[in-house]
């Protein structure tokens, strides 16, 4: 029997198909890479600013529009927006302690921009994709990114590398060169999850981390590479989060890496054991009918619900399940059409799903005894005053749609426009 776990907040529309999110570690912020490869960032009402139920009357920087809530409860303010990226913005990922955006696109190129005005600082080239088809370098689209440590960048890509930069390295055309290159997959790799430091750590930082590509998973140490392959698991694995807490007996240590695959179902992975799953749950397979699980996220444990994952599947909805009991709790609806291409939670411990041309922030319910989150449904309205051009030119966008975006191959971005540009440094934005 499901109950209600989280209830809509408010919601935002996106003038163009999502393909990444980014939620602040330390702020109320949300940053998205659409497939007209422009990169927006917004900030979140705050609960604490509007427990008087007054808004503050802040002055709007240049750039920065508003959108305000029907009842006054609340507005959403657009940080900036910017076209970054000549091509689709594939991922996103902020920097360990949120001062830093790195978004890449089909473009070939990675840029490091600061969080608050959105300047790019920073360029890195993404090493073309040796083709034996092609004789002619090709550009290797990115599919995931993820800043491991201050000092480390992660970079996976459609063709199945796996890319780690030192960021204490100044990049310049000369020597944009990742410092190691690994290939855990034969396939793109379709999601990356850190694992937590080891208690003998002295910096703190992961070191290790788990891939997902094609019918595998990977288990790689910055120092040692590839260190285990799974089995071929016979279906697609497209999505990963590490879980941790949970109770411990036997031979397990209470810690799990959760896969979501292609045919809607869950399954766990115990730490350390990575050539097997060792437990399945059922998501969205009922009747002989299945839903890809795009996106997964671990549900804050302040949230009060106990151990559980929130999972964005292809048919537009977030299931709610407990690792544990291991069962769907709880579903909800983020679009009618479009799949969940990525959910995740803010400072707050407000859940947020992205997907199709729409964002949407949900709440603990009201209704769940023990949580008395005030207000009701809360609508913002979609306008901005940003005067960019999003119907500007852009080959890439019909053929690198949001439909199972991470269940296929996706467009590269072949245009030599794009291939001459991934070298072109001197104009940072």
């Amino acid at each position: 029997m499901s109950f209600n776990t989280f209830e809509t907040l408010c919601s935002f529309p996106l003038k163009a198909d999502l393909f990444a999110q980014a939620i602040h570690p330390q702020e109320p912020i949300v940053s998205v890479g659409l497939s007209s490869g422009h990169v927006e960032t917004f900030r979140l009402p705050s609960e604490e600013s509007n427990d008087d139920g007054e808004e503050e009357d802040n002055d709007e920087g240049e750039g920065s529009s508003r959108l305000s809530s029907t009842n006054g409860m609340g507005h959403i303010d657009t940080i900036w927006s910017t076209r970054r990226h000549k091509g689709s913005c594939r991922c996103l990922g902020f920097g360990i302690g949120g001062e830093t955006l790195y978004s890449a696109g089909t473009d070939g190129i990675v840029k490091a921009a600061k969080v608050e005005s959105g300047v790019v600082e920073n360029k890195i080239a993404i090493p073309f994709a040796k083709s034996k088809k092609s004789p002619t370098n090709e550009v290797d689209s990115p599919s995931t990114i993820h800043a491991l440590s201050p000092q480390t960048l992660l970079l996976a890509t459609d063709s199945g590398a796996l890319h780690v930069y030192d960021l204490r390295i100044p990049y310049s055309p000369k020597s944009a060169r990742p410092e190691q290159t690994y290939r855990p997959h034969d396939d793109y790799i379709s999601s990356l999850t850190p694992l937590p430091a080891s208690d003998t750590s002295t910096s703190g930082f992961s070191k290790q981390w788990i891939t997902t590509g094609g019918t595998t998973l990977a288990a790689t140490d910055l120092r040692k590479g590839i260190i285990r392959r799974s089995e071929d698991q016979e279906e697609e694995l497209i999505s990963s989060v590490y879980i941790g807490g949970l109770p411990s007996s036997g031979t397990s240590v209470g810690e799990k890496v959760i896969v979501g695959g292609a045919s809607g179902v869950l399954t766990l992975w115990e730490k350390g054991v990575w050539d097997d799953q060792d437990e399945r749950i059922y998501v969205a397979r009922e009747g002989g009918e299945h839903e890809a699980l795009e996106s997964l996220a671990v549900v804050p444990d302040d949230v009060g619900y106990g151990k559980m994952v929130a999972v964005g599947q292809a048919d537009g909805q977030v299931s709610l399940v407990s690792i544990g009991r291991n069962k769907v709790m709880s579903r909800l609806r983020h679009d009618e059409l479009e799949g969940v291409t990525a959910v995740g939670f803010d400072v707050e411990g407000r859940m947020v799903s992205g997907g199709g041309q729409i964002v949407k922030v949900w709440g603990p319910s009201i209704y769940n005894e023990g949580h008395t989150l005030a207000g009701s449904v809360r609508h913002f309205d979609g306008s901005s005053d940003s005067d960019e051009d999003y119907d500007s030119d852009d080959s890439d966008r019909g053929r690198d749609s949001n439909k199972s975006r991470k269940k296929r191959k996706r467009d590269k971005g072949k245009s030599r426009d794009s291939g001459r540009e991934v070298m072109a440094f001197a104009d940072l934005d």
